[in-house]
């Protein structure tokens, strides 16, 4: 991983105070006892900089670049919705493409696709035992880093060479699954608000159905 720009920033100074105290040193007429203990400060504060620089990686650590996912950008929304369902739909998708690191948004109702946006792929999605496990369990699924889990083929449908899904179930029959463009990409914050949309879809879903008399 390479190092961020402000910690490089900080070892150059460090490398740079210590070399002047040692020149500085090197090239004085007599070495007083005032100049030695300057040149002893001088070389404690340029170690802790070249310290906190080497150690900068992980105070500021290095956002994981984007995948380079292939997909075409689309929206799919299945026929026959209430109109309260499609526009609560709408403004979510779109919500959580543009303010999180997601790909494409799938959302299912009873198995059954009800929604895709963002980079779709040409092959149909379908639960496997990661997603039924959220969905029977009530609770999202965050898997960070697809790289290290052997069910990743599950969501290669969603999309191919995905880096990291969050599965969020809602209600007991609904599956909100997001794919994210790198690695550990969504925050807590982003998980926040994906729960938050799934509780309102798990209330709105039902009703909104009732009304339209589609069950």
């Amino acid at each position: 991983m390479a190092m961020p720009a402000p910690a490089r920033v900080v070892l150059g100074l460090g490398i740079t105070g210590l070399l002047l105290t040692v020149i500085n040193q090197a090239t004085a007429p007599s070495l007083d006892p005032p100049l030695e203990r300057a040149a002893v400060l001088a070389g404690i504060l340029s170690v802790l900089l070249m310290l906190l620089g080497l150690l900068g990686d992980r105070v500021l650590p290095v956002a994981a670049e984007r995948a380079e996912l292939s997909g075409r950008e689309g929206l799919e929304l299945a026929e026959g919705l209430p109109s309260a369902l499609t526009r609560e739909l709408g403004w979510g998708s779109t919500l959580l493409l543009t303010a999180t690191p997601a790909a494409v948004v799938l959302v299912q109702w009873d198995g059954r696709t009800i929604l895709r946006r963002g980079l779709l792929a040409d092959t149909a999605y379908e639960p496997g035992p990661i997603a039924e496990r959220a969905l029977r369990t009530g609770r999202a699924i965050s898997l960070v880093d697809l790289r290290l889990y052997p069910g990743r083929s599950e969501f290669e449908p969603l999309l191919s060479g995905l880096p990291s899904v969050l599965v969020q179930p809602f209600g007991e029959r609904g599956l909100l699954l997001l794919g994210g463009w790198s690695p550990r990409c969504f925050s807590r914050s982003d998980l926040q608000w994906v729960e938050g949309w799934s509780r309102r879809l798990s209330e709105e879903w039902p009703a909104a159905t009732r009304a339209d008399g589609t069950g």
